[in-house]
């Protein structure tokens, strides 16, 4: 059974430390977990995991984040993977830093790149772990804040919080959303 994870980003090494690509950072997490590299392709950097009898296709797409939906639709048609079976990580500011919630469904609470996958599928219904941020910026700040590298106190627990993001990920491929969600969303 194959599974989609999308990593939601920018491509570019000037952005490789911000805020808003946690979702490459979790993804990398997991390849890097299974010793696999990222290959560039169509639309994206793509690696292929085999965990514990599934196939999850990690997906970091080159279309910046907001056109995030046109790489997430080719690589599911691409792919043959149902709707179900397809996990978009993402940044969010209305979580601390470090907070993850797993939902089924929801809006794209201003999130540009969600925005583009709602807009390309027409719909709301697509799995989505969204990784706080936090939201410590002045008002007029939040591109400059979520474009922004980590701040020294953030660093300090972002490697364990994106472990625990990627064991989520893992989880939602196991044993499927309800019960991940059950499990890992006061972790």
């Amino acid at each position: 059974m194959k599974y989609l994870i999308v990593g939601l980003g920018n491509p570019g090494g000037k952005y490789s430390e911000t805020r808003h690509n946690i979702g490459f950072k979790v993804v990398e997490r997991i390849a890097k977990e299974a010793d696999v590299a990222f290959e560039t392709v169509r639309l994206g950097d793509v690696a292929e995991v085999k965990y514990k009898g599934k196939k999850l296709i990690l997906l970091q797409p080159s279309t910046y984040m907001n056109l995030s939906g046109k790489a997430l639709n080719y690589w599911m048609q691409h792919e043959k993977i149902t709707l179900d079976r397809v996990l978009v990580v993402t940044d969010d500011l209305a979580l601390p830093f470090g907070k993850l919630r797993l939902k089924g469904k929801g809006s794209d609470g201003g999130h540009n790149g969600l925005k583009d996958i709602i807009a390309t599928l027409g719909h709301t219904n697509f799995a989505r772990l969204r990784f706080g941020v936090g939201a410590e910026f002045s008002k007029g700040q939040q591109v400059d804040y979520v474009l922004g590298e980590w701040s020294l106190d953030e660093r300090e627990t972002l490697d364990e919080r994106i472990q625990v993001a990627a064991d989520t990920i893992k989880s939602f491929a196991t044993i499927g959303i309800e019960r991940t969600m059950n499990f890992w969303n006061n972790k």
